[in-house]
């Protein structure tokens, strides 16, 4: 493996490309990379780099999403077939009935979506500026696409607005169930339980705190608690022990990983750097449009 290892980072040099990899990656994938966050950090930490060549170590609509931010840089996926459910459970379709249905809502598109859904839709948001970016906005009714737990989270948040859900949802934080939340508080009673909101309703109402990946990261980092449950996919785990060796954290279910998130491997990743494989494409209109609706949340 040393092998494969070192020449990761000859290549690195010899195309001057920069390795991102997503918090739920394979922990040896985290160890090689550049820069490791969640997806939206990621993709403009890609924009801010000077390296020509992005290795994208996540699934597809991130890397898409750092072409967008990016689009006169080699954007790189090593698991072609590293999808998203969720992200393919909406279609440009959906949004076009969905806004002949509501004509004066605004559509919210969560960052975990295509590029041609994001290019379809007014603003973007991701799981940690969901609630910001629908307050902002002027509309009073808001088409959420296409996680309806993060939705039903921000229609808690922001009451004043009504939140029109689509049936999306993450098939991984989905699987949580309340009675793996009361199991895991009664074995580690002292513990504090941190959940993504991607979980259903009824598991976020159960945690002592609710966060993307980041806040989650920042929470557990920053509190002087020793104890943890984690109610996000497992690969965050590395990092969290790793930097906080004095705390103990728990993975709130076995369920949580996440199998495309866990396909690329470092052969993977030499792959791409040595082939050029495989290049995100997407077209100059698409990327117009769409990076105008993730612009938009910038500015929010």
């Amino acid at each position: 493996m040393k092998k494969v290892i070192d020449r990761i980072f000859f290549l690195k040099k010899q195309h001057n490309a920069v390795v991102l990899a997503h918090n739920y990656q394979l922990p040896e994938v985290q160890d090689i990379a550049d820069f490791v966050g969640d997806s939206f950090a990621l993709s403009k930490k890609a924009k801010e780099s000077k390296a020509d060549v992005i290795v994208f170590c996540g699934v597809h609509f991130m890397a898409e999403s750092a072409k967008i931010l990016s689009p006169k840089k080699t954007v790189l996926l090593p698991a072609r077939d590293a999808g998203c459910p969720m992200a393919e459970m909406v279609t440009v379709h959906d949004i076009e009935q969905l806004r002949e249905a509501h004509p004066d809502a605004a559509v919210v598109c969560y960052v975990n979506s295509s590029a041609a859904v994001k290019a379809a839709s007014d603003i973007c948001c991701t799981s940690s500026n969901a609630v910001r970016v629908v307050r902002s906005l002027p509309n009073k009714r808001i088409i959420f696409i296409p996680d309806e737990n993060l939705g039903s989270y921000i229609a808690k948040q922001v009451p004043e607005k009504e939140i029109i859900l689509f049936n999306g949802f993450c098939t991984t934080h989905k699987r949580v169930t309340v009675e793996e939340v009361d199991t895991a508080r009664n074995a580690v009673p002292n513990a504090k339980i941190l959940v993504h909101p991607e979980c259903t309703p009824q598991v976020v109402e159960k945690a002592d705190y609710v966060g993307s990946t980041a806040q989650i990261i920042d929470y557990a980092n920053r509190s002087t608690d020793e104890k943890f449950i984690i109610g996000t996919e497992q690969g965050v785990l590395h990092w969290l022990q790793a930097k906080n060796q004095n705390k103990k954290f728990y993975l709130l279910s076995q369920k949580l990983i996440c199998p495309n998130m866990k396909k690329t491997t470092l052969k993977d990743v030499l792959n791409a750097l040595e082939n050029m494989t495989y290049e995100i494409q997407i077209s100059e209109q698409e990327i117009e449009k769409a990076y105008g609706a993730l612009d938009r949340m910038l500015n929010v």
